[in-house]
Parts: structure tokens; sequence; C-alpha cells
């Protein structure tokens, strides 16, 4: 049967004390980590695109995005208390609805971190090797972009690229920061966290003040979109949830967080608040200080906060913000690089993966080998394809994730309602249906493109399972026929 290879919750907690990882971050490390990974390339660069989808009305697509991650990040709370192992979605819904289901959780899951990871990567290239040329000491231009992806040449003309040299150095810098512990990563990340928050609270000083009503209008130009459009406020809200997405990377440090039933609530919904304050009060300053219809500046800017300030006549601040920005996203490099890896480690702790990506470190106690493989393989996809590519197909298998987990959490309320649980969800039968409302309506307004690519990822993953993971899972050879363990 596909269905019947639940694993109990007792199982996989018994299982992480075995072979666990070393508990050292407490809330504030979380939080911190949560903000790290959240605030980066979308609200630095995703402005321009959600200004081009659906002018002033971003405002509501940062609203929209923002809320369904609000719901996500409830529901997450209670099954990452209940659950304080690694692997995030893919472990809660290995132990609700069994072995087929988690596996397609923890394939999709690769889409939201390994390809967001590698995204960020190549928009951080883009600001790097711009003020390399600023400063006269640009790379030929052949290494500053893939294959997949195109240069301007010096008279105007539209060229391939050969090898995006940094992206690929700076996600084998974080991979080698990772390998070493994670302490020291977090450590890292307190610091980059700072270095954005402090940009983005100079942005909103100057550009605030510089607002006119008349930059609002007209307040829908595109309208509210419809669905697979992939325009209008619903389309720019499918594209800017990559803005959010990072919080859940909380959830997969569970295994390495002192009292994790405690702290995972207070990481997940304390660093998704913040960064969600930070979003609304950015779009409303960069709206009201210079526009935002489709077509205007602001939409086309590869850099539109520092385009912002420039406009409103403060260009030192500008290049300060742009910067800041080249300073502080390898921190989202490297939460999202976290996230996959311990996701990853679970699944070859279940047998589903070599069992030499769990191997852990006997110095680091980190996940070495996975880290290191994982590296490699952001490294060269960020080294070949275009940040649009990259970045429009994660927000699928992320959408898929939340929606899974949502569903998870009211089957197992459901399922056991006397387990003790540490944090509970407030109104879960309101909040989970609306959690996965809005999971679906994102994903059906990402357009029929990223569509496509989900679901042949998906049947990629199908294949997979079927022909090699399936007969090595530890709790199919435990159980013989494949039944539940119970």
């Amino acid at each position: 049967m596909l269905f019947d290879r639940i694993k109990p919750l007792e199982d996989i907690l018994e299982s992480a004390q075995k072979r666990g990882l070393r508990r050292q971050l407490g809330a504030i490390d979380l939080a911190v980590l949560g903000i790290g990974a959240i605030i980066g390339t979308g609200i630095f660069v995703l402005t321009s695109v959600a200004a081009e989808k659906a002018g002033p009305g971003m405002m509501y697509s940062f609203v929209i995005a923002g809320f369904v991650c609000a719901l996500a990040a409830l529901v997450y709370s209670e099954i990452a208390a209940i659950v304080p192992v690694a692997g995030s979605a893919y472990t809660y819904s290995y132990a609700v609805f069994g072995e087929l289901i988690a596996w397609m959780v923890g394939w999709a899951l690769i889409l939201e971190y390994a390809v967001a990871a590698a995204a960020v990567a190549v928009g951080w290239s883009g600001y790097i090797n711009g003020f390399l040329r600023e400063i006269g000491h640009g790379l030929p231009l052949f290494l500053t972009a893939g294959p997949r992806d195109t240069v301007t040449l010096a008279d105007g003309a539209i060229a391939a690229g050969g090898f995006n040299l940094l992206a690929f150095v700076v996600s084998l810098l974080v991979t080698l920061l990772l390998i070493v512990g994670t302490t020291k990563s977090a450590r890292v990340t307190a610091v980059l966290v700072v270095v954005k928050i402090a940009a983005l609270t100079i942005f909103l000083v100057l550009a605030l003040p510089a607002i006119d009503a008349a930059n609002f209008e007209p307040m829908l130009p595109n309208g509210w979109g419809t669905p697979a459009s992939g325009i209008g406020v619903l389309g720019a809200a499918a594209s800017i949830f990559f803005a959010y997405i990072g919080f859940d990377a909380v959830s997969t440090a569970a295994e390495e967080t002192r009292n994790p039933n405690r702290n995972v609530p207070i990481g997940l919904i304390g660093s998704l608040g913040v960064c969600t304050l930070f979003y609304l009060f950015v779009a409303y300053a960069a709206v009201g200080a210079v526009g935002a219809q489709p077509g205007g500046e602001l939409s086309q800017s590869k850099e539109p906060l520092a385009f912002v300030l420039r406009a409103v006549g403060h260009p030192v601040i500008g290049n300060w913000v742009a910067s800041a920005a080249i300073v502080a996203l390898p921190s989202v490099i490297l939460m999202m690089l976290y996230g996959q890896t311990r996701v990853l480690f679970t699944m070859s702790r279940d047998g589903l993966l070599p069992a030499i990506l769990s191997r852990v470190h006997p110095r680091f106690h980190t996940p070495h080998v996975v880290t290191l493989v994982t590296g490699i393989g952001v490294a060269t996809f960020a080294a070949i394809f275009p940040v649009g590519m990259l970045a429009d197909v994660s927000n699928s298998g992320t959408l898929f994730a939340f929606f899974t987990v949502a569903l998870s959490v009211m089957v197992l309320r459901r399922r056991e309602p006397g387990r003790h649980r540490p944090f509970r969800t407030p109104a879960l039968w309101l909040v989970g249906p609306l959690a996965m409302a809005g999971c679906l309506l994102l994903f059906v307004s990402l357009g029929w493109e990223t569509i496509r690519l989900f679901l042949g990822w998906a049947a990629i993953g199908l294949i997979v399972y079927f022909a090699y993971a399936r007969r090595r899972s530890v709790i199919g050879k435990e159980s013989g026929s494949g039944a539940a363990v119970s």
C-alpha cells in the first residue's frame, strides 16, 4: 500500500535523541536566524518586480503574502513544538501522512531551500559585480553571469553569459562556514542582521518624509489579477512571497535548540512579525516617495531601495544601502543552505537517501557530508542559471510544504487530541483552513509555466522514490511488508 508507512512521533523523537545534533541555540538565536533568512533578496530586489506587476497595489500584495505566512507560522509553531527535531515539514508529514507524502514534501523543500539559496547567490553577485564595475575592477563579463543568463556588452548588445564566478564562490564560502559550526554561523548571521535592519531603518527615515499622495494613483493599474495570470495584486503577492520564505527554516533548527518547545515558537513568530512590519513600511515609503506604476523607473530598477533614496536627494545614502545589501545577503544564503541540509540529513537518517549524508563531524558536530554536497549543488546552479528562473520556481515548493503542514496539524489534533502541546495554534479550525486556502491561492497565481515546472519536479520525485528510496527506507525494512510501524 502507498500510504501505510506512518512513523509514530515517539519513534521520531527517539531516533533524534540517539543520533541527534548538539543542542546549542536559544530563542534569540532562532529569531536572529529567522530574520537573517527572511530579510534579503525579497525586499532589496523584488520590490521592483512587485511594482511592475501590481503598481502601488503591491502594498496589498505584501499584506496578502504576509498574512498567509503568519497563518503558516502559527500552525508551524504547534507541530514544531511537538516534534522538535530536524526535518521541518518533511518530518511532520512522515508522522501524520506517511512516507510517500513525506518524501514528496522533502522533495519539494529542495525547491524552497536549495533553489532559493542559488537565487539569492545570483542576486548578490549582481550587486557585487555592479559595485566592482563602479570602482574600475569589474570581472570579465563572461564571468558575471551563467550560460542560461545574459550580459550587456559595452556596445549595448546582449550576449549569453559563461560562468557566474562570484555566485559560485559565495555559495562555497557559506558552505564552509556551516560546516565549521552552527553557533559560529548564528554569530555571523547576527552581525549581518544588524546591517540589514540598519539599512532598512535609514531607508524609512529618509523616504517617509518624501511621500506624495499623488504617487498612489492609480492604486490598481493591473487590477487584482486572475489565477495563473501572474499579474495584478495576486500575481505580485505570489512573486514577493519569496520575500517571506525562510521563517520556517527556524523549525529545521529544532533539534539543535535548547528547550525547543518554548524557543521554536518564539523564533518563528518573532522573526516573521519583525520582518512583516519592516516590509509594510518599506513598501509604503517606496510607493509614496517615487511612485510605482508598471513600466516606471522603480519597476525597472535592479536595486529599488537605493534608487528611491537617490531619487529623493540622498545618493550617497542610496549607495550605502546598496552596499549593505552586498554585505548582508550572504546571511540569507546561509539560512537557506542550513534548512536544506537539515532536511536532507533527516531523510538520510530515515534511509530514503544514502546513509553517508547523515554523518556528523566528530569535531564540529555538524552534518558535514550533506552540507558539502548541498553547497556544491547550490554553487553549481548559481553559476549557471539566472535569478528569475531560480526564484520563480522556489515559491511553488514552499507553498506545497506550507499547505501540507497546515493539514498535518489539523489531522494530528483530531487523531491525538490528548497529546501534550506546548504551543497550541489559536482557533486552529479557522487558522488551518485559511492557511491552506491562502497557499492554494498563491500557488495558482504563480503562472502556468511555474506550475508546470513544479509538476515536472514532482514527477521526477515519484520516480526516484519508487526506484530507490522506498526499497531502502528504515521504516520499510523494520516493518517487513511495509505496514505502518506502531
